[in-house]
């Protein structure tokens, strides 16, 4: 009764209404939520960056509407490589888990969830995809859904700055469906925190009203699969971390992995690729595929302008030098980065702040894009004292 009086009083500014039954308000009411829009539905899947953007099952990529074959390779088009580059991604990224390469696995664990899931009719266990950029785990949470067969609602940490931000992907979500939250580490603690039982549960309390008009309303939301996605997994906290069923960490891929996903993009791209071309991209592609990917685009781009648009180890490693990448992949703020260490800091140690300073760069660029793949590469090693040239690294300035 007293729910039934709340949503027919007109509302206060800054009041909040409920959704009724479970979760299946229309999107005019959801457009009152606090004065929030509601999440556009029935729109193409958007690279990982959009806000807001939502995929329904039915909209799988459709080749014939994109100009594309059943390869993916563009149609009506002469010549080699001239796919649209704004295209580039959408045609690059594999549509189900059974057309990505390497991370078995992750695959593995992920296929029988899968089979699991379906065969007792319930919604996908919450997912948290771990490790560095480039490695797939948006890909993966964009093939999830497609497997399940169900509507996928994806946002970003950043850009839910309360809670209120977070209900209209909620209500909107259907039974079985996805919420896919990439650079989940970045929520701010009160969304955090609003979570917890939207996880749990499938419920979320709202307050409507205020003072001591204020009271909490309990909205039920249909059973949905969390899926988040992060580089840094300990900035998550233990009970959100704990919350997800399933977490998978994403490792580096090796050369054999970077040829073949190198080799079929070439294909879908019409590009002439040799295979010992390919095999000097992925050497310098640092074990991730994006940036295998976006090396190969620059030399596909320096062999149409150059040559006669056949990638070959040749016209590749031309291509790279010109681009500063060396035949292990350490660019030309690599090689600054310990040409700075060795030459002013005679090697070491020294702080990140110090070198920054030195170089004339953040710190944080420093920690976040540079230092990582060195210290993979056994170059630098971090202590107590600060950043250390390895003998390895002393020897390339030999």
């Amino acid at each position: 009764m007293v729910d039934r009086m709340v949503r027919e009083r007109k509302l206060t500014e800054g009041d909040v209404e409920p959704a009724s039954g479970r979760g299946k308000a229309s999107a005019a009411k959801r457009s009152d939520i606090g004065g929030i829009p509601p999440v556009a539905r029935g729109t193409p899947i958007a690279p990982p960056s959009a806000k807001g953007s939502s995929m329904s099952p039915d909209e799988d990529y459709d080749s014939e509407s994109e100009g594309l074959d059943d390869n993916g390779i563009g149609l009506g088009v002469s010549g080699q490589g001239n796919v649209p580059a704004s295209d580039n991604d959408t045609i690059l990224r594999p549509k189900r888990i059974a057309d990505m390469v390497g991370q078995t696995e992750v695959m593995d664990v992920l296929h029988i969830a899968i089979d699991a899931a379906k065969k007792r009719g319930e919604q996908l266990g919450h997912i948290l995809f771990d490790g560095p950029p480039g490695l797939g785990k948006t890909t993966f949470a964009t093939c999830i859904p497609r497997e399940m067969g169900v509507h996928v609602e994806m946002t970003t940490g950043p850009s839910l700055k309360a809670p209120k931000e977070l209900i209209p992907y909620l209500t909107n979500l259907e039974r079985g469906s996805v919420l896919f939250i990439d650079e989940i580490h970045r929520l701010p603690k009160p969304v955090e925190e609003f979570l917890y039982t939207a996880m749990e549960d499938f419920r979320i309390d709202i307050v409507v009203g205020e003072g001591v008009n204020a009271r909490t309303l309990n909205l039920a939301l249909q059973p949905f699969t969390l899926i988040g996605a992060t580089t840094r997994a300990g900035m998550l906290s233990g009970p959100l971390r704990d919350r997800f069923h399933i977490r998978q960490h994403l490792g580096y891929y090796d050369v054999e992995d970077l040829v073949e996903i190198l080799m079929r993009n070439a294909k879908k791209l019409r590009v002439e690729l040799r295979p010992d071309a390919a095999e000097e991209i992925a050497r310098r592609a640092r074990g991730t595929p994006r940036i295998a990917n976006n090396r190969f685009l620059w030399v596909r781009d320096y062999a149409m302008s150059k040559s006669d648009g056949v990638v070959t180890k040749g016209v590749t490693g031309k291509a790279l030098e010109m681009m500063g990448i060396d035949g292990i992949g350490l660019d030309r703020q690599d090689r600054r980065y310990l040409e700075t260490l060795i030459r002013v800091f005679h090697g070491g140690p020294a702080g990140v702040e110090a070198l920054g300073h030195t170089m004339s760069v953040s710190s944080d660029t420093l920690e976040d894009e540079v230092e990582p793949f060195l210290l993979r590469s056994e170059l630098i090693i971090r202590t107590q004292r600060g950043r250390c040239a390895t003998p390895r690294a002393f020897a390339m300035f030999k």
